[in-house]
C-alpha cells in the first residue's frame, strides 16, 4: 500500500504506485480538472508523475502562488509552438520563466515587428483553445542531441551538448512541438488562458557579444484575465509615472552618456534630497549613531585584505598613480572598520554605531543601468554597528523598529515584506558561522513577530542579509532597507575588542541601512507619488502669485514670510494671466498655491487653491501658515491639501 499524506494531514491509501492525477480524481473531479501540478515531498511535479512510495503531495491548481510559474513556463513553450508554426524556418533556442513573465529567443532572419506579435499571440490563442495534451518523455544526452540536430534545431543541440553525457533529460511535446525542459507543465493547453507578447528586443547568443544575435519576444501570463488586466494596468500606470520623464517635467534631475550611470541634480531634486538626508540624520542621531567619512580611492592591496578583490574584483573601479593600484570604494564597510581600529575597545564601549552617507561606485553593465534606479555613483545611508554575538539579537531588532518607524514616515509602512538571503556559492568563511549569522538574523525577527521568508543563495559574499521589500502606491515591490550579520570582514581587518575575561576577541558587524542607494530610494519615491510629493518633501512647498504687476511688493513680502518660517515658498512676479500661472505650478506639483489681488492686498490675506484644484478660500497669512505646518507635520500620509 502507499500512504499519501494531504496538506490538511488527511490521507489516502493506494493498493499500486499513483500518479498526482489519480490521486486527484480520487479526491475529486473538480480537483482533477483543476490539478496544473503537484509538489510531492517537497518537488513541484507534473501531473503525470508517478508516485511509488509514500509521500507528502500538495495538488497544485491555479489558485496557488507555485501555479504561475508552471503556466508561464507552458506559456513560453506555446509561444514557440506558434513561432515554428507561423514561420518554420525560425530556430527555437531558449525561454525561461523571468519576474513578471517569460521571454524566448528565435534565431530568425529578420527582426519581428509588431504586426507578427499580433500573428503570433493570435496563433498562442488557436493552440490553447484546442486543448492539446502536454506530455513528457526522456532521452539520453546522446538521443536529444541527434533529435534536435534532425529537426534543424541547431541552437537547442548545442545546449544539449553542453550537458554531461550521463544525464537523462525530460522533453515536453504538444500537437507538432517538443521542446527540452525540466518541468513541471500544464496537462494540456486549456489551462493557459490569461497571457500576451509585450515586446520584441535583440539578444545575444549565451550572452556573449561575440555570437550572433538572436529575437528574443517578452511575455506575460497569470491564472486568469482579471490577474492579467491588473498587471496591464499596473504597467500602464508604471509608465505614467516614470522618474525619468517626472524628473525632467519637475527639473530634478539629469544623467548624460558622458557620465553613464552618474546624476547631474538639479536644484529642485538635490532640494528633495537634503531634505532626506537631515531627515535621516535626525533619527540616526537619537539612536545613538556616530556620523563619520571615510575615502573614497584606497590601495588595492586594502580590497584583497578585506576580501573585495576576491569575490567583487568585477564590480569595481581600479586606477593607478605612481606605481600604486587602487579601488575606487565599491562599499563603505572597510573603511568603516578602520575607523573602529583607532585604539583600543572594551566590551564595555560596545556597541558601536557608525553612520555614513557613504558615495560609492560600482562598474555595472551599461545594460543594466535604468534611471536613477540602477546607477554606478550612489549613496547609501550606510551603517554599521561592531557588537559582541550577544548583542547581536536586540541591535538588529532595534533596527528593525528605526527602519519601519522611518518607512511610516513616508507613508510606505504597508505591507513591507521581510526575506532573509542566506549563504551565496561564492562566500567567504566557515559554514558554522554561517549558520550562526542566519540563525541571528531569524531570531531577531521572531522576537519581533515579523514573518519572513527565505531566500538561498542571495545573501552578500560576507554575510546574510534581511531584505526589506516595500510596495508602492500601485502594488510594485522595491527592495529598500538591509541589515547583514558579518563575522568575517573584522576579522580579515584585525578589529578587536578587549573581553570580560580579558582576552582578544573578534567583534561582529552588522551591517545595515534604512533607505539603500539614496538614488534608488528617490526614484521610487518619484514614482510612489507620481510627483506630487507631500508637502514635508516637495521642493517647493508654496507659490505666492499676484493677479497683476502692482500687487508685486505684497507677494514678495508673503513669501519672504513664509520662508522666515522656514517654509521652501516663493514668489512668481512674472508679468503673466494668473491662470496661467496657475496651471504651470500646478504642472509642477507644488501643494499650495497662493493668489494676491486688490481684496487680498488691503485686507492682508491671501486666496489658497492646492494643485488639486481644491480652493481653500480667502484667509490670513497666520491661518495658511496653520495648515502648511499640519500638512508638513504628517509626513508621508495623506496630506491635508488632498
Amino acid at each position: 500500500m502507499i500512504k499519501i499524506t494531504l496538506p490538511d494531514g488527511s490521507q489516502r491509501e493506494f493498493e499500486k504506485e499513483v500518479t498526482v492525477l489519480e490521486v486527484a480524481q480520487n479526491i475529486g473531479a473538480g480537483l482533477a480538472k483543476a490539478a496544473l501540478g503537484g509538489e510531492v515531498d517537497g518537488k513541484e511535479v507534473d501531473v503525470s508523475y508517478v508516485i511509488k512510495h509514500d509521500a507528502k503531495l500538495k495538488i497544485i491548481t491555479a489558485k496557488d502562488p507555485a501555479a504561475v510559474e508552471i503556466i508561464r513556463h507552458s506559456t513560453a513553450h506555446l509561444l514557440a509552438q506558434a513561432v515554428k508554426q507561423l514561420y518554420p524556418h525560425a530556430q527555437v533556442t531558449i525561454g525561461p520563466v523571468i519576474e513578471n513573465g517569460f521571454f524566448y529567443d528565435f534565431a530568425f532572419d529578420r527582426t519581428f515587428t509588431p504586426e507578427d506579435l499580433a500573428k503570433i499571440e493570435a496563433k498562442m490563442q488557436e493552440l490553447a483553445k484546442a486543448a492539446q495534451p502536454v506530455t513528457r518523455t526522456t532521452m539520453s544526452r546522446n538521443q536529444a542531441v541527434k533529435y534536435f540536430k534532425d529537426l534543424g534545431e541547431h541552437f537547442k543541440a548545442e545546449i544539449i551538448e553542453s550537458i554531461p553525457e550521463t544525464e537523462e533529460l525530460s522533453l515536453y511535446t504538444q500537437g507538432d512541438f517538443t521542446d527540452l525542459c525540466r518541468g513541471p507543465h500544464v496537462p494540456n493547453t486549456e489551462h493557459l488562458k490569461a497571457f500576451k507578447l509585450m515586446s520584441v528586443a535583440g539578444a545575444y547568443w549565451r550572452g556573449d557579444s561575440k555570437n550572433q544575435m538572436l529575437q528574443r519576444i517578452y511575455g506575460t501570463a497569470f491564472a486568469n484575465e482579471k490577474e492579467l488586466k491588473a498587471y496591464l494596468n499596473q504597467l500602464e500606470e508604471a509608465e505614467k509615472r516614470d522618474h525619468r520623464k517626472i524628473g525632467k517635467a519637475l527639473d530634478l534631475f539629469h544623467l548624460q552618456e558622458e557620465a553613464p550611470g552618474m546624476v547631474f541634480w538639479h536644484e529642485n531634486g538635490w532640494t528633495i534630497w537634503q531634505v532626506i538626508e537631515q531627515y535621516i540624520r535626525s533619527k540616526l542621531k537619537v539612536s545613538g549613531y556616530k556620523e563619520i567619512r571615510t575615502p573614497q580611492v584606497l590601495d588595492v592591496s586594502f580590497w584583497k585584505k578585506s576580501g573585495h578583490a576576491d569575490k567583487y574584483i568585477e564590480n569595481m573601479f581600479l586606477t593607478h598613480s605612481e606605481n600604486r593600484d587602487y579601488a575606487i570604494k565599491p562599499m563603505s564597510c572597510p573603511c568603516h572598520v578602520q575607523i573602529y581600529n583607532q585604539g583600543l575597545k572594551s566590551y564595555r564601549d560596545l556597541p558601536v554605531r557608525y553612520a555614513e552617507f557613504g558615495n560609492c561606485h560600482r562598474n555595472e553593465t551599461s545594460g543594466s543601468l535604468h534611471g536613477i534606479l540602477r546607477v554606478r555613483g550612489m549613496t547609501q545611508d550606510d551603517g554599521h554597528i561592531f557588537c559582541t554575538e550577544d548583542q547581536i539579537q536586540g541591535e538588529v531588532a532595534a533596527f528593525m523598529k528605526l527602519a519601519f518607524a522611518m518607512y511610516a514616515d513616508f507613508g510606505l509602512d504597508d505591507n513591507v515584506k521581510v526575506k532573509i538571503a542566506t549563504r551565496p556559492e561564492k562566500r567567504i568563511g566557515s559554514d558554522e558561522l554561517w549558520d550562526k549569522a542566519e540563525q541571528g538574523l531569524a531570531k531577531a525577527l521572531e522576537s519581533l513577530n515579523i514573518p519572513f521568508e527565505w531566500l538561498p543563495g542571495e545573501g552578500a559574499f560576507y554575510g546574510p542579509k534581511v531584505e526589506l521589500h516595500l510596495k508602492d502606491s500601485i502594488g510594485r515591490q522595491w527592495q529598500c532597507g538591509t541589515v547583514q550579520i558579518d563575522f568575517f570582514v573584522p576579522e580579515r581587518l584585525e578589529a578587536s575588542y578587549v573581553a570580560e575575561d580579558n582576552t582578544r576577541k573578534v567583534p561582529v558587524m552588522i551591517h545595515r541601512a534604512v533607505m539603500g542607494s539614496m538614488e534608488r530610494f528617490i526614484g521610487m519615491l518619484i514614482e510612489h507619488y507620481a510627483g506630487d510629493f507631500p508637502a514635508w518633501l516637495a521642493p517647493t512647498q508654496a507659490v505666492v502669485m499676484g493677479i497683476s504687476e502692482k500687487h508685486s511688493e505684497y507677494v514678495t513680502q508673503i513669501s519672504e514670510k513664509l520662508q522666515k518660517f522656514g517654509f521652501r515658498a516663493r514668489s512668481d512676479l512674472r508679468n503673466e494671466k494668473i491662470g496661467f500661472k496657475i496651471r504651470e505650478h500646478t504642472l509642477h506639483k507644488v501643494p499650495f498655491l497662493l493668489v494676491a489681488g486688490d481684496q487680498e492686498c488691503e485686507q492682508g490675506t491671501v486666496s489658497v487653491r492646492t494643485r488639486k484644484g481644491k480652493d481653500l478660500g480667502v484667509m490670513p497669512l497666520a491661518n495658511f501658515i496653520e495648515i502648511l505646518e499640519k500638512a508638513v507635520g504628517r509626513l508621508g500620509k495623506i496630506d491635508v491639501e488632498e
